[in-house]
C-alpha cells in the first residue's frame, strides 16, 4: 500500500518567509561570508570590531573559525573576542605544516 500525500494549495511567495524571523542587520549584507562575519561579531559580543571578523571570514579557513567560535562559547571569558582571535591563532599555526629539515 502506499501512502499519497494530501492536496495542498500553493502558497504565495511573499508568505513562504513569513515564519522565518530575521532581523535587520542594518545594511546591506550581500554575501555568505559577510552574514557569518556579522554573526560572528553578535556572538563574540563584539559589534564594534566587525569589519575584523569580516575580513577573517573570507581569509580564513571555515572550519578554523568555527572551532574556535565553539571553543569561545564552551568558555567563561571577560573578553570573548580575545580568546576567540587567541585561539584562531592557535588552531591557524597547527594547521601549519612543520618544515623539513634542509638535506647537507
Amino acid at each position: 500500500m502506499t501512502k499519497t500525500r494530501p492536496a495542498t494549495q500553493p502558497q504565495p511567495l511573499n508568505s513562504l518567509f513569513a515564519n522565518y524571523q530575521l532581523e535587520d542587520k542594518g545594511g546591506y549584507i550581500t554575501q555568505e561570508f559577510q552574514d557569518f562575519a556579522y554573526r560572528l561579531a553578535i556572538e563574540l559580543q563584539d559589534m564594534e570590531h566587525k569589519a575584523i571578523y569580516m575580513r577573517m571570514a573570507k581569509k580564513v579557513d571555515r572550519l578554523i573559525l568555527e572551532r574556535a567560535l565553539s571553543f569561545v562559547s564552551d568558555a567563561n571569558a571577560k573578553s570573548k573576542a580575545k580568546l576567540f582571535m587567541w585561539k584562531v591563532k592557535e588552531l591557524k599555526e597547527a594547521a601549519q605544516p612543520t618544515p623539513k629539515p634542509a638535506k647537507k
